[in-house]
């Protein structure tokens, strides 16, 4: 017996993460030279020009009425600039703070445009920029304390034979909140997408059945919407989230707690 059916194959949802090559030069320079530009480099430079484009149009030097961009720009610097003051009572963090906060926010951004690629969700991105952070803020710690940081391993008033075992637990938890910032990054911005793609992909089979089956999915389409709206509220969160938690970090760098 033979049974003729149609087989519709769909894409998976996962397939929108892979960093693939768009160009790649081959140059016979020192031997042998590969100059590869992935969709993950390809955002990473958009997000980069975006950033600047953004500040550049919400330039007030030579303006006597705000702009719109300018007035949205300066109340996210003033947010920022006030969670640093609360956080680590210094400006001179400011910059890399805020920096840090804008480019997550537009690569997060920029990620909810449909077939753009998200950077965020490279786990590579997100790991390495918890990683760097983690040096950043040991060297930080190193230079301010010297030798006396590594009694940050140590609680006070530990056993002299306990010692040993909750060095080992502290510097474990403290290797961990670096993959852990990093994780939770890229664990929240794969999952939304990924749920952004499976239904995106129902809806539009439901679309392309049949004119009554169509309007009737204009319902969970309205629904659809609103969780495109979360996402994009996830987004701005997860920037937030990721700058506080530096904030955090940075402040048991200085303090020691």
């Amino acid at each position: 017996m033979f049974i003729n059916s149609n087989i519709s194959f769909v894409n998976s949802p996962l397939e929108q993460f892979e960093v693939t090559n768009l160009i790649g030069i081959n140059a016979p320079i020192l031997g042998y030279l590969n100059i590869t530009l992935t969709n993950l480099g390809l955002y990473a430079i958009l997000v980069l020009f975006l950033i600047v484009g953004l500040h550049y149009a919400g330039n007030n030097e030579i303006k006597l009425v705000p702009s719109k961009w300018s007035i949205a720009l300066e109340s996210l610097f003033a947010s920022i600039h006030s969670m640093v003051r609360a956080q680590l009572g210094k400006e001179i963090y400011l910059p890399f703070i805020y920096s840090i906060f804008f480019f997550i926010l537009i690569a997060n951004l920029t990620g909810n445009i449909p077939y753009s690629f998200t950077i965020t969700t490279s786990i590579m991105v997100s790991i390495g920029f918890s990683f760097t952070i983690l040096i950043a803020v040991t060297i930080l710690g190193l230079s301010i304390h010297k030798l006396h940081f590594f009694s940050y391993f140590v609680p006070s008033g530990t056993p002299i034979a306990l010692v040993p075992v909750l060095v080992l637990i502290e510097l474990t938890s403290y290797l961990a909140r670096a993959f852990s910032l990093g994780i939770r990054l890229f664990a929240n911005m794969v999952a939304g997408h990924t749920l952004m793609k499976i239904l995106a992909t129902f809806l539009y089979q439901m679309f392309n059945t049949s004119i009554i089956v169509a309007v009737l999915t204009l319902i969970p389409f309205t629904l659809f919407l609103a969780i495109m709206t979360l996402e994009l509220a996830v987004s701005v969160i997860q920037a937030y989230v990721f700058t506080i938690l530096t904030c955090s970090y940075i402040k048991d760098a200085i303090e020691l707690h």
